[in-house]
């Protein structure tokens, strides 16, 4: 597997949302190596995006979002799920692509079909927060082959108080797929 280079996540978040489908999540951990193909995602464009933690600021939660491009940005929900997101674009822009879901590819047990099950699945917590993407035991990788597939774009998942960002078509999905959280 060829790890996505950092050139990869400094581009436009909306660009790396859909292209991050379709690659593989990779996460080495206490001698077993995870790997999920990544199906659904979305994009938080930066502190504008009133749906984006850092739509609030820079705060030590936020730091890593307003971080270089590559790293990973993995924080705690509802007292019980860990989510993770790709720090992408320029450093100080803050904005990230949340992974929703991965097809399992290798050793991921568990459903994967959500964002909090994807972490659970993967072994993914918060000390992974910060963590470069291009490291050994956690990256992103290319798929040896390039698969075909339509991408279907909708609202994001649970925004609603972000007012007229909850509507923008910023989740990405490849159709389809079995282990898309919400078709």
């Amino acid at each position: 597997m060829r790890k996505l280079p950092r050139e990869f996540y400094d581009r436009q978040t909306i660009t790396v949302a859909r292209d991050l489908l379709g690659k593989l999540l990779v996460h080495a951990s206490e001698g077993v190596e995870r790997v999920g193909r990544i199906v659904e995602t979305e994009a938080y464009l930066g502190p504008h995006d009133l749906a984006a933690h850092s739509a609030r600021g820079l705060t030590p939660r936020t730091k890593v979002m307003f971080g270089p491009p590559g790293y990973a940005y993995v924080y705690f929900i509802y007292g019980m799920y860990f989510c993770m997101n790709v720090v992408t674009e320029r450093e100080g822009h803050a904005s990230a692509v949340l992974l929703r879901a991965v097809e399992p590819v290798k050793n991921v047990e568990g459903r994967s079909c959500g964002p909090g099950l994807l972490c659970r699945a993967m072994k993914i917590d918060k000390l992974l927060n910060g963590h470069d993407l291009l490291s050994d035991d956690f990256y992103i990788a290319a798929p040896t082959k390039e698969e075909i597939f339509t991408t279907v774009k909708s609202p994001r998942i649970g925004v609603d108080y972000a007012k007229h960002w909850a509507k923008r078509h910023l989740r990405f999905y490849i159709k389809g797929n079995a282990h898309v959280s919400r078709p």
